[in-house]
């Protein structure tokens, strides 16, 4: 039987605990039928996943020796992809909607999500553990210091809820930071009302220079500023006061 030693340049810390694994698997809405697991490791998530009954699970793991474990210790999984999410054409491996599952490695998850962002059409919803400060920032609400770039491009197309916090206890090795469950829900949400690219654009402008008012961070994209949003700051803007603007600054 394989071992596999988790790697450090792969950002890999496997969590050990039983009970944490089957808490993140019932995470998953009852309804989901095609699953992908990123970074399934070990498989202390995929052997939860594989127990439900409706769910068609693929796994895609960038770790040869991780692949080789699962092929040896899971026969039950016909689908495992030995790629690297973050490049891989993963839209057309399914027919219709997939959700996404895992514990996803600190060093990616923020790359992770901006590639679910790309798929949103497809991916209904999206269990991940990722580090806590970075799931507390996805999922803050606009007001708040931890509001950024991911929090408003994220909830322009998901309901985000935090769902708990897990000990760094529970990993090998223990990681130096503490990680937390989140849980995206895609929402109705079907496309902008302005461009899209210059969304992004002027969101990530705005935060680039997140202590400065808007009419200084975004002078460089619009002279002029509608009146109500130039001397407010990024973190006071909700995702529909970004919709807004943008569409303001793109009449400019």
């Amino acid at each position: 039987m394989s071992y596999v030693k988790p790697k450090k340049s792969l950002g890999q810390h496997f969590l050990t605990d039983q009970n944490i694994a089957f808490k993140i698997v019932d995470s998953l809405s009852s309804s989901v039928t095609n699953v992908l697991e990123i970074g399934p490791g070990t498989g202390v998530l995929t052997q939860f996943l594989l127990s439900r009954a409706e769910i068609n699970l693929h796994v895609i793991e960038i770790d040869r020796d991780s692949v080789m474990y699962l092929r040896e210790n899971f026969s039950e999984l016909k689908n495992i992809w030995s790629e690297d999410f973050l490049k891989a054409d993963i839209a057309t491996k399914f027919k219709g909607n997939f959700s996404i599952i895992g514990n996803f490695p600190y060093n990616i998850s923020s790359q992770i999500f901006f590639k679910v962002l790309t798929m949103r059409n497809r991916v209904p919803e999206v269990v991940g553990m990722i580090q806590k400060e970075v799931a507390e920032r996805i999922a803050s609400k606009h007001g708040k210091k931890t509001y950024g770039i991911l929090s408003v491009l994220l909830q322009t197309f998901y309901d985000i809820e935090y769902l708990f916090t897990v000990s760094e206890q529970v990993f090998n090795p223990p990681p130096k930071v503490k990680s937390a469950v989140v849980r995206l829900t895609r929402n109705e949400r079907k496309e902008l009302p302005c461009s899209e690219e210059f969304f992004i654009k002027v969101v990530k402008a705005a935060f680039n220079l997140r202590r400065k008012m808007l009419r200084n961070s975004l002078k460089g994209i619009c002279e002029n500023l509608p009146e109500k949003f130039a001397t407010k700051r990024p973190e006071q803007l909700s995702v529909e006061d970004f919709i807004e603007l943008t569409c303001a600054i793109e009449k400019c």
